[in-house]
């Protein structure tokens, strides 16, 4: 299976794939797309950013343009939904459905959901709707079908909140940890401390950090320090920079100070892990 959207004046595309034939597989290596995959039978192996990561029946992947991801073309019960910023940009119409900080660019990771039964039958019905809307085309087609994404987005980010965070936290303290999760996105390359974070969300840094604890939420250091980590990675396997290069790139002035943060983090050196 594979439904496409393409609008020639903005350049927005949605795709609804299955990934069992060679074009759909060309779409993970086209640069710009978020893709949420569903594995809807069994469990699929994927590597996401040169890791393996196993999605068993009714988890759901959320992947940014930033993620490199590899799915096998022998896959069974695969299905992906796949669009640009052009057809449905997250960051700017964040305030319909929250998903900037905990969907997208939440985690030095990608984040995975399970699916309850009710929500199972919602992305099936979902499904259906989006099969049957790619059937009509006409001038609001796109609309429609955006409209349906954002369905799918919102019910999502409701199971994130459920499943990481704990039911007695406000609307306002989930907010805090994913604008902070947002900020870090934006700016992990330049600041790499609680305190410039801190700082942007007009708090203490102490005030911040004893926040995270007290609600059983990852420490704003370690955060920051995993997804600088993360870029790492990524950079040492899928591109030709050299380990100084990347030095820089990540905001460290002095290539030995890169070198020490990366094997405490990770255990070994630049040049090892690429080598590894």
């Amino acid at each position: 299976m594979k439904l496409d959207y393409h609008n020639i004046k903005d350049e927005g595309r949605f795709t609804v794939t299955s990934f069992q034939c060679g074009p759909s597989l060309q779409l993970l290596k086209k640069k710009g797309l978020y893709k949420i995959v569903w594995c809807t039978e069994g469990e699929e192996r994927l590597i996401v950013d040169g890791y393996e990561v196993v999605l068993k029946k009714n988890q759901v992947l959320f992947c940014t343009p930033v993620n490199i991801v590899e799915i096998p073309k022998d896959n069974y019960g695969l299905i992906a939904f796949v669009f640009n910023r052009e057809f449905y940009c997250i960051q700017h119409n964040d305030s319909e459905v929250s998903c900037m900080g905990m969907l997208f660019f939440g985690s030095s990771t990608a984040p995975i959901i399970d699916l309850t039964v009710k929500e199972q039958a919602s992305f099936n019905a979902m499904l259906v709707l989006f099969q049957e809307e790619f059937d009509t085309k006409d001038h609001i087609q796109g609309e429609m079908l955006r409209t349906l994404l954002k369905r799918m987005l919102i019910t999502s980010t409701r199971l994130i909140k459920q499943e990481s965070y704990q039911p007695d936290l406000t609307v306002k303290q989930v907010d805090l940890v994913r604008r902070f999760n947002i900020l870090v996105e934006q700016h992990f390359k330049e600041k790499h401390q609680v305190a410039d974070y801190a700082d942007l969300l007009f708090k203490s840094p102490k005030t911040l950090s004893n926040f995270f604890k007290k609600h059983d939420v990852k420490s704003p250091l370690k955060i920051i320090n995993e997804r600088i980590t993360a870029e790492a990675k990524r950079l040492l396997l899928y591109s030709d920079k050299s380990a100084e290069e990347i030095a820089y790139e990540l905001g460290y002035n002095e290539p030995s100070h890169f070198s020490k943060f990366f094997k405490k983090q990770v255990g070994t050196s630049p040049l090892s892990f690429r080598k590894q």
